[in-house]
């Protein structure tokens, strides 16, 4: 599962209400919260968002708030 999906199902949501919310196939949503190799896409994330009450940049920073910039020497 990945972190979207995690995230998904601490809210206890739907992932067909997303999909349809969103606009987007129920396979992508699958594929968004299974495959850990799947890219999520900024408008696919602003949508989700929206589609589950939440704020898009409450969501990124959940998503990639673990991220780090590399300090250039």
């Amino acid at each position: 599962m990945t972190l979207l999906g995690e995230i998904l199902a601490k809210r206890s949501v739907n992932k067909s209400m997303v999909a349809r919310r969103a606009g987007l196939s129920k396979a992508r949503m699958n594929e968004l919260t299974l495959n850990p190799s799947a890219k999520l896409r900024a408008d696919e994330l602003y949508l989700i968002a929206k589609a589950i009450d939440m704020d898009p940049c409450e969501l990124l920073t959940l998503l990639c708030g673990h991220l780090t910039v590399k300090r250039a020497d």
